[in-house]
């Protein structure tokens, strides 16, 4: 009974043994794993000191997120500052041909307009000319009708302006035109279509007492040598 006693005792001494051992084993890799986390931890806080948002490669070589890419933007950016001198330069020439043609395009519409205004001021005198006569004057009457006129017109009352003037001698005819509206039909700058609106007052031998026509006269009237003449007339 002694002997198994004793065995026992040196098994329990011999259990508290172990335990106390592994409890030592296990505190000293406690301790070798804060050692190590403490180090990894000092070299995290130095990386970080000197590479901000650093780390260490597999080589051991410490690069930061932002050194990798500042080759890169220093690459780029003198590209970008290159190409955005380059456009300015584009910009302002395209500007200023835009500018240019919106101006040269009002400038022609403004030719335009004016062309118009004076072709229609134009025509209304011319209308009171052709539509006015005086069997007394029909020489002087001739030559203002063709001194306004031009072109086809020219040529058409040039050849019947002689069997015309001995018409008028012999009805003694007179007539008064006086213009009551006018219209621009269509213009251009150096030709302008106008409707013109007459009440002519007219007398001669058969028709003593006057009476008024009433006549519409699309007249076309072109530039020619600084001048508006008409070179069309028809009675509408």
């Amino acid at each position: 009974m002694a002997v198994t006693t004793d065995t026992e005792d040196e098994k329990s001494e011999t259990t508290i043994e172990d335990i106390g051992a592994e409890d030592s084993d296990v505190e000293d890799a406690e301790a070798q794993e804060e050692a190590v986390e403490e180090t990894a931890e000092a070299e995290d806080n130095g990386a970080a000191k000197d590479y901000p948002l650093g780390g260490t490669d597999d080589s051991g070589e410490q690069k930061t997120l932002l050194g990798a890419d500042e080759p890169r933007s220093w690459r780029r950016r003198p590209w970008g500052q290159y190409l955005r001198r380059s456009i300015l330069p584009v910009l302002l020439v395209a500007s200023l041909a835009i500018s240019g043609f919106l101006g040269w395009k009002q400038w022609q519409e403004h030719q335009v307009e004016l062309a118009g205004q004076q072709a229609q001021q134009a025509a209304v005198k011319y209308a009171e000319v052709l539509t006015s006569i005086d069997s007394n004057n029909v020489d002087q009457n001739f030559r203002q009708v063709l001194d306004g006129a031009t072109g086809e017109f020219k040529d058409m009352y040039t050849q019947s302006s002689v069997q015309l003037r001995q018409l008028l001698i012999d009805n003694k005819a007179t007539a008064h035109g006086v213009v009551v509206d006018s219209a621009i039909a269509s213009e251009s700058p150096n030709k302008v279509v106008v409707l013109v609106f007459v009440d002519q007052t007219v007398t001669n031998m058969a028709a003593p007492d006057p009476r008024i026509d009433r006549s519409r006269i699309k007249m076309t009237m072109e530039k020619v040598d600084g001048r508006w003449r008409a070179s069309k007339v028809q009675l509408l």
